[in-house]
């Protein structure tokens, strides 16, 4: 209970190393050899060193945490992308503070003054309200995720590719007409590679299609009152006719799934579904849904990579600025399950 707290003084004794080079193992690490790191780095397991993360702050103005803003976690996909970047926390050691979105730009502006107030050492946005130029304007280190990027650092699916192959696969699975349900997202958003990818195999194969683009709701109930209206608007439109739904997401192809299950007790033939994202929902479905895999799990490792490679570059005595933007793309999976027959 008594246990004496370990300071620097006591490190620098151990050592032989004086109180300054001590405190530079701690704020300047990359100012010392490796020899010297080593022999420090095993004096604290020695010495069973805690270090006082309250009094680093306070010292050199870095929190060890990153501020992610986030559009909400009703969507199966953004709650999933938000556990595999917190999971991240055992390889590079940084916390995170969430905020999750509003869709508002005056309130995102407000949640990123709040997060520069605690500190935070670099941002992940997953939002859409605030402009990316706007973004960069923050001097912090930014990546972004599936939104407008042009003027920062960003890690998407290559949203194309996987529109491509779902596409591909219902016009495979004996469908009359193709139909692609999403949002009427602009051409500057990653995600509108869905659409031009849909609208393209359709063509190519030449088959009657569909684009059904239109607000889906900011919440879990708006949504489901849009998927009825959808789901009512195809049934009478093309009935007799095998459709192919291409979905905008998973919770969404679980939400129409859903609504057919319920009119017809099953999912009749000439229903055939695929989702995007290989959220967990997908694949836990009353009917495992046939889905894009974006592969979550490593744009969220890829996307705190290159944002702790941006913030571990500014520490640096003399870090060098960046050549231009990177936007790294993850390519997708096809998942074919019971909903593609």
């Amino acid at each position: 209970m008594n246990k004496k707290k370990v300071t620097f003084d006591d490190i620098a004794k151990y050592t032989n190393f004086s109180k300054t080079t001590i405190s530079r193992y701690f704020n300047h690490p990359d100012s010392l050899t490796i020899k010297n790191q080593e022999i420090i780095a095993q004096a604290l397991v020695d010495l069973n060193y805690q270090e006082n993360k309250l009094a680093k702050v306070l010292a050199n103005g870095k929190s060890e945490f990153i501020g992610i803003i986030i559009p909400n976690l009703f969507l199966h996909y953004y709650a999933e992308m938000l556990n595999q970047i917190l999971k991240t926390y055992e390889t590079f050691g940084y916390k995170f503070l969430v905020f999750v979105s509003t869709d508002n730009v005056e309130t995102e502006r407000k949640y990123i003054q709040e997060l520069l107030a605690y500190k935070i050492e670099g941002m992940i946005i997953l939002s859409h309200a605030i402009p990316s130029q706007e973004l960069a304007a923050s001097n912090i280190p930014i990546v972004t995720i599936e939104r407008e990027d042009k003027y920062v650092n960003s890690v998407n699916t290559d949203n194309y590719m996987g529109a491509v192959q779902a596409t591909s696969l219902l016009a495979k699975s004996n469908c009359d007409v193709l139909l692609h349900i999403n949002s009427d997202v602009p051409k500057s958003t990653p995600s509108y590679g869905r659409i031009s990818g849909f609208q393209e195999i359709c063509r190519e194969y030449h088959m009657e299609h569909e684009l059904i683009l239109q607000n889906l709701g900011n919440s879990y109930q708006e949504t489901v009152d849009c998927m009825q209206e959808t789901f009512n608007y195809i049934r009478n439109k093309y009935p007799g006719k095998n459709k192919g739904l291409f979905m905008a997401n998973d919770t969404h192809a679980n939400i129409m799934l859903n609504m057919i299950f319920r009119k017809y007790g099953m999912l009749p033939d000439e229903y055939h579904i695929v989702g995007f994202d290989d959220s967990p929902i997908a694949e836990e479905a009353i009917i495992p849904i046939s889905t894009v895999g974006q592969q979550i799990d490593k744009i969220a490792f890829e996307a705190v990579s290159l944002l702790v490679e941006q913030m571990n570059e500014r520490k640096k005595r003399r870090p060098k600025p960046q050549d231009g933007v990177i936007h790294k793309k993850i390519t997708p999976i096809l998942m074919r399950r019971e909903t593609t027959k």
